[in-house]
């Protein structure tokens, strides 16, 4: 029987339409989301909608322990082109059965979300073919956590070391990257001045359409050293060890 899990957050509904934010960071991680891809804590399916239109898969699992959130993602994605391609499974990695069969996997604000990372990230690694990638986008630097974070279930924020240390080590780093330099400074903001537990839908909306495109710009002259949000793709080597590094 499946892991269930009943998800007390209330940001998914929040962010599900910062459409500016998704196509930033999906730019950069779409060309490797090639093949079977499973995306890891799938919530609304909302980055799911954002990312099947632009990616080189052949098939997609929704991997989702929240019943209910399973699902409302399945009338989301029931219009999608794609939705014939695409699988919607209520569980944990853990429940999965234990054979290499995907190409990449995503971990999109979920990774923190899990206790045990380097448990799960070694779980996931039996179910990766050799050559396939993994791919993180979690919210990054611990002093920036917040009563936000406590209250959507954040067990930590990341660095790049500790993410890093999450990773098996024979797994080849692509790319690690902080992003959106600007919202750094309003999350910076938010922990020192207004210590929100959930930032409204104006703010969201003014952070997607107004600052989200000069952390675009800013980032690239920054070189990604800094931002609110860390973005790591692994290659998993052709030739491997189970859980080598772990």
């Amino acid at each position: 029987m499946p892991t269930q899990i009943d998800y007390s957050g209330s940001e998914l509904e929040l962010f599900a339409t910062a459409a500016n934010w998704k196509g930033y960071w999906g730019e950069i991680v779409s060309p490797y989301l090639v093949g079977q891809v499973l995306e890891v804590g799938a919530g609304l399916g909302a980055n799911t909608q954002a990312l099947v239109s632009t990616a080189p898969w052949t098939a997609w699992t929704c991997l989702e322990p929240d019943p209910n959130l399973c699902r409302h993602m399945a009338d989301a994605l029931a219009s999608l082109p794609e939705a014939g391609r695409i699988t919607i499974t209520n569980g944990l990695v853990a429940d999965l059965p234990r054979q290499p069969v995907f190409d990449a996997a995503l971990y999109l604000d979920t990774l923190e979300h899990i206790a045990n990372d380097r448990a799960e990230i070694g779980l996931l690694d039996q179910l990766l073919r050799p050559g396939a990638h993994l791919i993180v986008l979690a919210p990054a630097h611990q002093f920036l956590f917040s009563p936000f974070d406590t209250a959507i279930g954040h067990h930590r924020r990341y660095e790049r070391r500790s993410l890093t240390a999450a990773i098996p080590s024979c797994y080849q780093r692509i790319r690690l990257a902080y992003i959106d330099s600007l919202g750094l400074l309003l999350s910076l903001g938010n922990r020192l001045l207004l210590r929100q537990s959930t930032p409204s839908e104006a703010q969201i909306r003014f952070w997607d359409q107004a600052v989200v495109p000069v952390s675009r710009r800013l980032d690239r002259l920054t070189g990604y050293r800094v931002g609110k949000s860390l973005l790591g793709i692994w290659r998993k080597p052709a030739e491997h060890r189970d859980n080598e590094g772990q």
